[in-house]
């Protein structure tokens, strides 16, 4: 599992990759969050559930990135730790997903770039060889 980040003039653009697209996903959440925190170092003490769904693929990682922003600001967490799971519905894509981390403490997580929304920028979700990857621009 691997998240990275590439280069964008104005925003910051993030890649999760994975043995799926479920992971892919994962490992961009981590990579969002480590944007605005030192989100690694958030100890999984809360837990809160997204759901979400979409007719594409790539529509429903924006959407997951989305909702995890607005439940991390409503609820002034740090998320840490990812599980998604994604399932073919009749017509569109259903989302489960699990977020875990603890309350923001700015001495403990620190405060780097606020990301404002994942966009549909560079938005790519595909698979290269065996490898999935999710990438997109998120507007800081």
């Amino acid at each position: 599992m691997v998240y990275k980040y590439f280069d964008h003039q104005a925003d910051v653009g993030i890649i999760g990759e994975g043995s799926s697209n479920a992971v892919a996903f994962q490992e961009a959440a981590k990579a969002m969050f480590n944007v605005m925190y030192d989100a690694d170092k958030a100890r999984a003490l809360q837990t809160i559930t997204i759901k979400a769904r979409a007719e594409k693929i790539d529509e429903l990682f924006v959407e997951w990135l989305n909702k995890l922003l607005a439940q991390a600001d409503l609820k002034r967490l740090v998320f840490s730790q990812f599980k998604v799971q994604i399932e073919q519905k009749t017509g569109y894509l259903a989302l489960t997903g699990i977020a875990k981390g603890e309350f923001y403490n700015e001495k403990k997580h620190g405060s780097k770039t606020e990301v404002k929304a994942a966009t549909y920028s560079q938005l790519k979700v595909g698979k290269k060889g065996d490898r999935w990857f999710a990438q997109t621009v998120v507007d800081v």
